[in-house]
């Protein structure tokens, strides 16, 4: 792992903790958060488009099996399902921005069900510069949630209510390597979800796009 990207990780985990360190952990996680989108920024403004659905390391086991547009829809379609279908409750941003629409995505799933080159073919229906800029409106969203979080909030636990609800939203496919999304993060509480989709979930996938970029 990035070793500045790890400490920064560790720092907001420690940081956000305690109730007298708990805004700055948040800003320790938004600047990390900030670095983190700058690698995906110039990874989508150096590479051309036949670039990001190109898969160097196919039959690999790890991250950097998929392709660079897959990444990016992946991390940024669990951030919106977690921050508003789960946390907040409202509508995600996929759907208020139009974003199906621009990004021309055939799915409104996180994409863990799809292999090989079902990814690769994915990926080619994308339209990169749509993907990236709804990247960055989900990016944004969930700063501000980040931002107007409460320390007391962090130990709110989800229900099989909740469960339901993004079940009902069809936003997580049911194939097996799938749906036990919906448990892993109904089994956390606030705190556990910031610990993992709006952390460390971006830089194991962020660092293999790198890992996919360096071969390309």
């Amino acid at each position: 792992m990035n070793k500045d990207w790890s400490e920064k990780n560790k720092k907001m985990q420690s940081l956000i903790g305690k109730e007298a360190s708990f805004n700055e952990g948040i800003d320790v996680l938004i600047d990390l958060r900030n670095d983190l989108f700058g690698q995906i920024t110039s990874i989508v403004n150096t590479y051309p488009e036949d670039a990001f659905y190109k898969m160097p390391f196919a039959k690999a086991d790890g991250y950097h099996s998929k392709t660079l547009s897959y990444s990016m829809w992946h991390i940024f379609r669990i951030e919106d399902i977690v921050a508003h279908t789960l946390i907040k409750q409202d509508e995600q941003v996929l759907f208020s921005g139009n974003w199906i629409k621009k990004t021309k995505s055939p799915i409104i799933t996180t994409g863990n069900e799809l292999h090989g080159e079902e990814i690769a073919e994915f990926s080619k229906k994308l339209d990169v510069k749509a993907v990236f800029n709804y990247c960055k409106a989900v990016m944004e969203a969930s700063n501000d949630l980040l931002k107007g979080l409460d320390y007391k909030e962090l130990k709110r636990k989800f229900s099989d209510e909740d469960k339901k609800i993004i079940t009902d939203s069809k936003c997580v496919s049911t194939d097996e390597n799938a749906f036990w999304l919906v448990d892993y993060w109904c089994g956390k509480d606030v705190k556990g979800l910031i610990k993992m989709p709006f952390s460390r979930h971006w830089i194991m996938h962020i660092e293999a796009m790198c890992r996919i970029a360096g071969k390309l």
